[in-house]
């Protein structure tokens, strides 16, 4: 077996055994739902307890996988990211990804955002979407989760727009 799929079939495992809901994220989860890029990684976010915080599950998973960064605890609580060292092609719910890319919002976030929305645009729960972005923004530091998406839906739409095919009239004929 593929090394980097027995990673993600580990991580997979050591969840569902702790009962945490949670989604791979990134380039991992792209080509199924977005624009493939390549990526050496597994991406995994959660939706701790707000009771909670994210302290104790940062503090369960490093029990068993390294982080990538140099202090998670700080990393998670900043982005609700915890990035693992590994990389599979596990399917995520597309919805779902791009709340958790918005939430997120870095750079590359943003990219794959824009490229969910360009191959799945007919599929995407909107109003889904909608709603858990705004309930996510009242909890960032510095809201930005819908107006990303919303950038992003609008730029998509404008390019749909601007990608249609011009029809020639028929010509009159004499």
């Amino acid at each position: 077996m593929n090394p980097r799929f027995e990673a993600a079939w580990e991580i997979h495992k050591f969840l569902t055994k702790h009962k945490i809901t949670y989604a791979i994220i990134g380039g991992t989860a792209l080509p199924r739902w977005g624009e493939p890029r390549f990526t050496k990684d597994v991406d995994l976010t959660v939706l701790p307890s707000l009771e909670e915080g994210v302290a104790p599950f940062v503090r369960l998973l490093l029990t068993r996988f390294t982080s990538r960064d140099p202090d998670a605890l700080a990393f998670a609580r900043q982005n609700r990211v915890v990035k693992i060292k590994a990389s599979n092609q596990c399917d995520v719910d597309v919805s779902l990804l791009i709340i958790l890319k918005s939430v997120a919002g870095r750079p590359q976030d943003l990219i794959d955002i824009a490229g969910v929305i360009i191959r799945q645009r007919n599929n995407l729960d909107t109003a889904y979407i909608r709603k858990w972005l705004k309930f996510f923004d009242e909890y960032l530091p510095e809201p930005h989760a819908v107006d990303d998406f919303e950038r992003a839906w609008r730029a998509e739409k404008r390019t749909m727009r601007e990608a249609r095919p011009v029809y020639q009239t028929k010509r009159k004929t004499r």
